[in-house]
């Protein structure tokens, strides 16, 4: 960064991630500019802020982050407490977004859409590593300006790019046009979306914890509101990996969850399709029929997507890029991540030597650094950038030296779509009995239980999804 040191870093994403990045660059001197397409931080989180985390307080604050919110005197949450998603960001992130030193570099309202060398596509080589970046932004009120970095660190998530409906990874024929359909992957059933889910017909798609636990609170919402019916497809022959280990689950909160839904399907609760692989969506006036190509249908008035996520790489077209052709995560990480053979306990800790590109100095961290893979954790990608910006600094002997203390008994419960951090409402464990109760840290599979990823094997029973 030596020729462009004058120039900031932009961090692009203000959730937990983007905010530790910044937090980290100040400590090192540098000048970050956080671009965050929502209108505050956190703005992704709020849309699952009912949804409950699995790891405590303690595992979801990154170090320099709360060193400059302490010297603001914030009072530090009980760091045993397992907090909700909303007061992930009321307790922590909109008070560290506020902070002065933060909140004079923080845009919001501002959509990062192009990222490139300034005046150089990615055909051209020649001083190419001195020239500045060139973010383009669509700012509020429908401005467009190209703001010129020295670094980019992009931490913009997955959230908004979620996995199609339809199988081999594309979007079932007609799924754009049903999109008034398709609610959000974790609506707040019995809360603020209430309204569109009692009473009617609802089809949640996916076989991981995110389905088991709008499932759940589906029947629930069907308590208090008759005629709401509830139908579960999954692409899989069976649920039972799904339903864990039950009780001998590793985790107890995730093991009564698997029982429960066991227990609701086997009632008839829950009305499961196994198999179904969806092929089209026919939208009609007044529900949507959803067709697996093996020619079986149902009928529902709103589908409910448990499918994952995947990285938005479009505004990185310009960079060059060196990404796993499975996962699309960072080449030198995806074989560490791929959910085929790894679980949040068997990933080891990881900094800017795995997560580089090409493009030096150029950065993608936090949940996006995983690209498909859905075994992130919040502590993994403070460790990123902590990292990231003692590169970016010219420490490349802190740069080098990462470690990470996992979550005790792991956090690793996760579906094909969030982080290993979520998600657990309602039925999340306590802090005396949960999850996180182990005096020792034990490292937990992907998502039974389990040492291994979805093709491992232990104890008699497949460790994925």
């Amino acid at each position: 960064m030596d020729s462009t040191k004058k120039l900031p870093v932009a961090v692009i994403g203000a959730g937990p991630i983007g905010l530790a990045a910044a937090a980290h660059l100040l400590e090192r001197g540098l000048e970050p500019v956080i671009f965050e397409a929502g209108p505050t931080a956190g703005a992704a989180i709020e849309q699952w802020r009912h949804i409950r985390l699995f790891s405590p307080w303690r595992f979801n604050l990154d170090a320099a982050a709360v060193r400059l919110l302490e010297a603001s005197g914030w009072e530090t949450p009980r760091l045993t407490a397992l907090p909700y998603g909303g007061e992930l960001v009321e307790q922590y992130l909109a008070p560290l977004a506020a902070l002065p030193a933060l909140a004079s570099r923080l845009r919001t309202g501002a959509r990062v859409v192009a990222v490139t060398r300034a005046g150089l596509d990615k055909t051209h080589v020649r001083d190419r590593d001195t020239t500045p970046f060139t973010v383009r932004v669509h700012h509020g009120g429908g401005e467009v300006r190209d703001h010129a970095v020295a670094a980019v660190i992009d931490a913009s998530g997955t959230w908004s790019t979620r996995n199609p409906l339809g199988t081999s990874g594309l979007p079932a024929i007609g799924e754009n046009a049903a999109a008034g359909r398709i609610s959000s992957p974790l609506p707040d059933v019995a809360g603020r979306d209430r309204a569109a889910f009692a009473g009617r017909r609802v089809l949640v798609v996916g076989a991981g914890h995110s389905a088991a636990n709008t499932l759940i609170n589906l029947t629930d919402l069907a308590k208090d509101a008759p005629g709401t019916r509830i139908l579960w497809a999954i692409r899989g022959a069976s649920a039972e990996k799904v339903y864990g280990g039950g009780d001998a689950d590793g985790l107890p909160a995730r093991g009564q969850l698997g029982s429960r839904l066991r227990r609701l399907v086997n009632a008839g609760t829950i009305e499961l399709h196994t198999g179904y692989n969806i092929g089209a969506l026919n939208t009609l006036d007044t529900h949507v029929s959803v067709e697996a190509v093996d020619g079986r249908s149902v009928e529902a008035d709103i589908i409910v997507p448990c499918t994952g996520f995947r990285p938005e790489l479009e505004i990185l077209r310009e960079l060059r890029l060196n990404l796993d052709p499975a996962v699309e995560a960072p080449v030198e990480l995806g074989p560490l991540i791929d959910p085929e053979f790894h679980s949040c306990g068997t990933v080891p800790p990881h900094g800017a030597k795995l997560l580089a590109h090409p493009e030096k100095d150029f950065y993608i961290v936090g949940m996006k650094s995983y690209g498909r893979a859905p075994t992130f954790l919040l502590a993994t990608g403070y460790e990123q950038v902590r990292s990231v910006a003692a590169a970016l600094a010219g420490d490349q002997a802190a740069a080098d030296t990462v470690h990470l203390e996992l979550p005790e008994t792991g956090v690793c419960s996760t579906d094909g779509g969030t982080s290993c951090d979520i998600p657990s409402p309602g039925t999340a464990a306590s802090e005396d009995t949960g999850c996180c109760a182990a005096p020792e840290p034990v490292l937990i599979g992907f998502p039974t239980g389990l040492s291994h990823g979805r093709t491992g094997l232990s104890h008699g029973r497949n460790g994925g999804l």
